[in-house]
């Protein structure tokens, strides 16, 4: 591909279509970036990684999506499988309540916590939507995936990206990923395989995600928040600030009710 030029955004495009579970992803992933990873257990289907966190900065998950009782051989349905990463959300959650500013936005339009800056809070954690985000175990800090900055920095293509063998999983800037989607949704649909959809392309969740998927059923399938119920904490829209104006505004009244009370009291006491 072309040079990773700094000033334009960066993300992946993630054809679920063609995964087929290998986590070569995951492998790359966690050999790159020097994770431990956490000690694989077995799960439901061949899921061994479980979900994203501190250690796990890519996660393949696994879904049946096979009928129980199948008039023919599968009847056409297969197993829902995803490589999950952190979507470096346009509107990111972690970045609006962060406290001490580490988590920042890069160069190239990535969400990016910085390890010396975090102060552990974990706030976080708790805001981000997608469970992507997790405290390490030794430093306390919170870590997730970088976009592999520090590859982008020298005009690498991040690892995942690189050892994906189906492309699947594909780099590059964010306003060609998404041309790309666009001609393969095209492509699935022409093909009959109307349930195919995008998630995170376009503005209606987070304000799009630089990390955005090709989807075989409907964001709940894959544990996504879909537009409906993608919303940033309360303290960061109109009605979050308006119900805590309102709360600030009563718990005040409130105050001078009691302290008037207080002062009635001590008065009749006095007489």
């Amino acid at each position: 591909m072309p040079h990773i030029t700094p000033g334009r955004a960066y993300g992946f495009f993630t054809d679920t279509s063609v995964c087929i579970g290998c986590k070569a992803c995951e492998v790359a992933c966690r050999t790159w970036n020097q994770l431990d990873g956490d000690a694989p257990s077995f799960l439901d289907g061949f899921d061994n990684t479980g979900r994203l966190d501190a250690e796990t900065w890519r996660h393949v998950q696994f879904h049946d999506n096979v009928p129980d009782a199948a008039a023919t051989q599968g009847q056409g349905k297969v197993w829902l499988m995803m490589s999950d990463v952190c979507k470096h959300c346009r509107q990111a959650s972690c970045m609006e309540v962060c406290p001490t500013g580490a988590i920042i936005r890069t160069e190239f339009d990535s969400v990016f916590i910085q390890p010396d800056v975090c102060n552990g809070c974990r706030y976080c954690i708790a805001a981000c939507p997608y469970d992507v985000i997790g405290a390490d175990p030794v430093s306390g800090v919170v870590q997730k995936c970088t976009l592999c900055y520090d590859r982008l920095q020298n005009d690498l293509t991040p690892a995942c990206a690189k050892a994906c063998p189906t492309e699947s999983i594909q780099f590059g800037p964010v306003s060609e990923l998404r041309q790309t989607a666009a001609r393969r949704l095209e492509t699935l649909h022409a093909q009959g395989v109307t349930e195919a959809n995008l998630y995170g392309h376009d503005e209606k969740v987070y304000g799009g995600l630089n990390a955005f998927f090709l989807l075989m059923d409907q964001p709940s399938a894959y544990r996504l928040p879909d537009e409906k119920n993608a919303v940033l904490p309360s303290r960061n829209n109109a009605g979050g600030y308006l119900g805590a104006a309102i709360t600030a505004v009563a718990g005040v009244l409130a105050g001078l009710i009691a302290l008037g009370r207080r002062k009635e009291k001590v008065a009749r006491d006095d007489g």
